[in-house]
């Protein structure tokens, strides 16, 4: 959902795929239970508190940018959420996976357990509401799951199928659990593919993408 401009309250909204599934269903399974902001548009940079017309302006050139129309493919859209945090915080709140990177083997299965750095007076700290995590293409992982966090969106999210299609997959959880592809045929002449992860903290908004390489296994 988006702004189609700046000078009218105007809102374009659209499903995803998943969406209109649930309401084609026509039995209540399409519900809203969660929404976010976000401001990917934004140039912060632009902020100008030497412009010579005065305070007035400082903001002249952000008010001008033009705003995307909605459209459902995460990885392109709502990248910098808008987040809450509590008064005084003094720094952003970052995620640590342990890893810059990740490579494996065919075959090959890792836990990542994603913790959130200077986070609500911590120095390290794990997020209540769990981690959102998506692989940008699923077909590199045999599997791909989320563990530890029981809520309704987290079940929900959890039991989407890709179905083997060249897209993204997104869980929910406190772990993050991978084993990478056995299938040779994705590899064609190369001997490795790569990809991207991305984690984002679902009480922090903190986020971070890491890329992923699967070794081809030699036969």
């Amino acid at each position: 959902m988006g702004y189609l401009n700046n000078t009218v309250i105007t809102v374009d909204a659209i499903l995803t795929k998943k969406g209109r599934e649930l309401l084609a269903r026509n039995d209540g399974s399409f519900r809203i239970t969660q929404f976010a902001l976000s401001d990917d548009e934004i140039d912060y940079t632009l902020f100008n508190p030497t412009h010579p017309s005065g305070s007035s302006y400082y903001g002249e050139a952000i008010d001008g940018m033009p705003l995307l129309e909605a459209f459902p493919d995460e990885s392109q859209i709502m990248k910098y959420k808008l987040v809450t945090l509590p008064r005084g915080t003094a720094k952003l709140p970052v995620l640590n996976l342990g890893y810059d990177a990740i490579t494996l083997k065919q075959g090959a299965a890792l836990a990542i357990t994603p913790q959130t750095l200077n986070y609500l007076d911590n120095e390290q700290t794990f997020e209540t509401s769990g981690y959102s995590a998506t692989i940008a293409d699923a077909r590199v992982m045999n599997t791909f799951t989320g563990m530890g966090i029981n809520s309704e969106a987290a079940t929900a999210q959890n039991a989407t199928s890709t179905l083997g299609t060249n897209v993204s997959k997104t869980v929910i959880g406190s772990q993050i659990n991978l084993k990478a592809t056995t299938v040779n045929t994705l590899f064609g002449s190369q001997t490795s593919i790569r990809t991207t992860l991305t984690v984002v903290g679902l009480d922090s908004g903190a986020r971070i993408t890491i890329p992923i390489t699967i070794n081809k296994t030699a036969t």
